[in-house]
């Protein structure tokens, strides 16, 4: 055991003793391999953000339905057994409440600009209605299509005026977050495949440059473990110091971002903040980036100095 560690830590001295000895190569692989890391870390950063915000949203679908003006108080109230009757026929749950227009119109008169309606147009305009509320079923492929069902068959009752289903901005928010994972996945892939390329190159100047040292160490015994692994050292590095300053540059374009977002905030009397990856989202995206840097050499090394063995 102590024999191994030692050769490790061997292998990790060698490793940034050659990054000492070219820290003009280094530094600019650093860079170039930060930038290629900075957009799928900003897309990250971003992502979750999106999902934390659609996290706290209220996503219990809501149906309101909207009587007709000229339907009675009991007509209205009698309508409440034909929309029990076609929500249990599709296997729902939901609570049904009477909205009458009395109290529509005490909340719309809460708002601002429209509190003197009823002055202006001599009566109430809003009709009788109802609030159902379905239980959410999270990962039902097919719930959003039984809510659509229950709003086609509900809006046939004679009635009905009009049928909304107030929720469905939250589905298009939830299919835009979708779309942007996949895209940030997309991004991902492509610009780590970038990283592996960039990091195979240095390697493979690496043991050109070093050919005639790794010919003298192998005649003299030397494994190929040995060998191979300073390399394989330089690769985590390279992609590791590149993910922490990737990692620094979305924490400096978040203190900009979001000192232009507050003073927009402030116009529209809100708060407006992206905040920073989670501690456990960094660790991974950190050892992702390292991840890949140990890829990029581990090709290399193994086209190479396969080639001389």
């Amino acid at each position: 055991m102590i024999t191994w560690l030692r050769q490790h830590f061997f292998a990790i001295a060698d490793a940034l003793g050659q990054m000492r000895h070219a820290p003009g190569n280094f530094c600019f692989n650093v860079v170039v391999l930060s930038m290629t890391l900075f957009l799928p870390f900003a897309g990250v950063t971003l992502l979750e953000n999106l999902q934390t915000t659609t996290g706290r949203l209220d996503v219990e679908p809501e149906i309101s339905l909207f009587l007709k003006t000229e339907l009675s108080r009991e007509e209205a109230l009698a309508v409440e057994p034909h929309i029990q009757r076609i929500v249990k026929g599709q296997g729902e749950k939901a609570r049904i409440s009477f909205v009458s227009k009395e109290k529509a119109l005490a909340a719309l008169q809460k708002k601002e600009g429209v509190s003197n309606i009823v002055s202006t147009l001599g009566k109430n305009p809003l009709p009788d209605g109802y609030l159902i509320k379905l239980d959410a079923r999270e990962g039902d492929l097919h719930f959003s299509a039984q809510v659509e069902s229950i709003a086609q068959q509900l809006e046939k009752l004679p009635q009905i005026h009009r049928v909304q289903i107030d929720s469905a901005w939250i589905k298009r928010l939830a299919a835009l977050v979708r779309i942007i994972r996949l895209c940030i996945l997309f991004l991902g892939v492509t610009l780590g495949i970038v990283m592996v390329a960039v990091i195979f190159n240095t390697i493979r100047l690496q043991v050109l440059t070093r050919i005639d040292e790794i010919t003298l160490i192998r005649t003299v015994g030397a494994s190929r473990a040995y060998i191979r692994r300073p390399f394989y050292y330089t690769g985590v590095f390279h992609g590791l110091v590149a993910g922490a300053l990737a990692m620094g540059m979305v924490f400096a374009a978040l203190n900009l971002l979001n000192g232009a977002l507050s003073e927009l905030a402030y116009l529209y009397a809100t708060e407006i903040r992206i905040a920073p990856p989670a501690p456990p989202v960094i660790t991974l995206l950190l050892l992702s980036s390292a991840a890949l840097g140990w890829i990029g050499a581990l090709l290399s090394v193994n086209r190479h100095l396969g080639r001389i063995n």
